[in-house]
């Protein structure tokens, strides 16, 4: 008997993904454990392993398909000794909804004619064709709307001649006219020439067709990072606090402590030794390791730091378990792993989703000083800019010393701003004297 092969939920947030890329292609045989396709959450890409054994007879769902809800079957797969050939499709399930949707549409023949002579609004522009509906995709019709594509026109790739998004981004516009729903006049009435009208999604964003550009579909991550940033700066105050660190010290027991663990094959990063301090800050200051809940505030006894680390498709924080408890080789060790490992999208969920805290360092590129947002569900960001040498007051006396600006942002719903210039004042020590690193 054939087996349904359906969307996984590869993470507990999973509800819908984008099929990246498949790895296999029909005939295929596979084995429990083989690898199968590639599927973008809104956190990482992350491969898809077959659980059981047969031979693939249909792909329902084309690589490159945005938004597919969890559980929507995505291929068919004969079991050893069916014939593979001929096994049927079955009707796309993901697409139930907006099926019912538009079926009045399609009721009457007389009004679908009448339908015809008619502007379509732009969120449903498919015209139909000598045989009925055309069959197309939610995605394909949006993209159609904003293109001026005829779908009528376009041959279907997808399953039983279905136009998904790859047939139409290749289109080009068609007799079909580009209409705009009512709700939607007002705005473009303010769009300048040459400018291009707001969708239902930019609303009344507007960029200037004439100068070269090219226009790229957003990954999952990135949207979940937009939407994230955007709930973060709407519905969390944030307070901000700066404290400039010496890091003379810090960098002496680096340069020591590397030339002893070179044997080993660990190189310290200034960063791993800013985690390690924070970790202890923060378990240091209970009231800043926290969560704020509405009527509740979840207080950590333990630092779980969340690392800022940027990758091709966006940015994403894999995070150091019980920072204050390991030792800075560990830290080192793990960082390097996890961060080599996000670069490629391969992180697990419980390596990225969680952290009491988080550390975002721009040193690296030479930022003195810059002011992060807040990762929720937490309730603090440190951002740290460039080690640089600054004139500096030692005993009494002005000289030059290696100076680091950090900053922190704190929920000021739940961390009160002498609570957080506390925590930062025990990083600081902690960092100006890195001895107690060690301890």
């Amino acid at each position: 008997m054939s087996i349904e092969i359906k969307m996984p939920a590869l993470s507990p947030t999973m509800e819908e993904g984008t099929l990246a890329k498949w790895l296999v292609k029909e005939g295929d045989t596979v084995r429990s454990g083989d690898l199968m396709a590639e599927i973008e959450t809104d956190k990482a890409t992350m491969e898809f392993e077959a659980v059981d054994e047969g031979t693939i007879a249909k792909i329902l769902v084309t690589e490159g398909s945005d938004n597919v809800k969890v559980g929507t079957v995505i291929a068919i797969l004969a079991a050893e000794g069916e014939d593979a050939s001929a096994i049927e499709a079955p009707a796309a399930k993901a697409d139930a909804p907006a099926e019912k949707a538009e079926a009045p549409k399609a009721e009457a023949p007389k009004e679908a004619s009448k339908a015809e002579a008619k502007p379509a609004p732009a969120a449903a522009p498919a015209a139909p064709s000598s045989g009925g509906r055309v069959k197309a995709s939610p995605l394909a019709r949006r993209i159609a709307a904003e293109k001026g594509v005829d779908l009528s026109a376009v041959a279907g790739s997808g399953p039983n001649g279905r136009i998904v998004k790859t047939d139409v981004e290749g289109a080009k516009p068609g007799a079909a006219p580009k209409a705009e729903a009512p709700a939607a006049t007002s705005a473009a009435a303010s769009v300048p020439s040459g400018g291009a009208a707001p969708t239902s999604e930019t609303k009344a964003v507007w960029y200037d067709e004439s100068i070269p550009h090219e226009v790229a579909k957003l990954s999952n991550i990135r949207k979940t990072i937009a939407r994230r940033l955007t709930e973060a700066k709407q519905t969390i105050p944030h307070i901000y606090l700066t404290v400039d660190v010496r890091l003379d010290a810090l960098l002496k027991l680096r340069s020591d402590l590397n030339k002893t663990l070179d044997v080993r094959g660990v190189k310290l990063s200034v960063n791993d030794l800013l985690i390690k301090a924070l970790g202890i800050a923060l378990e240091q200051s209970p009231k800043c390791n926290v969560t704020f809940l509405g009527d509740q505030l979840v207080s950590y006894s333990r630092a779980d730091v969340s690392v800022a680390v940027s990758t091709p498709t966006g940015l994403i924080t894999p995070i150091i378990r019980d920072a204050a408890a390991k030792g800075v080789a560990k830290i080192s060790s793990e960082m390097k792993e996890l961060a080599g490992r996000a670069k490629e999208n391969k992180l697990k969920p419980e390596e990225y989703q969680g952290g009491t805290a988080s550390l975002s360092n721009m040193g690296m590129f030479g930022i003195k000083q810059f002011e992060a947002v807040i990762n929720p569900p937490q309730g603090m960001i440190l951002a740290v800019g460039a080690g640089e040498k600054r004139p500096y007051v030692i005993d009494d006396a002005l000289g030059v010393a290696t100076v680091m600006t950090a900053t922190g942002s704190f929920d000021h719903r739940a961390i009160d701003g002498a609570d957080g210039a506390e925590m930062l004042k025990l990083f600081k020590a902690l960092v100006e004297q890195p001895m107690g690193l060690l301890a």
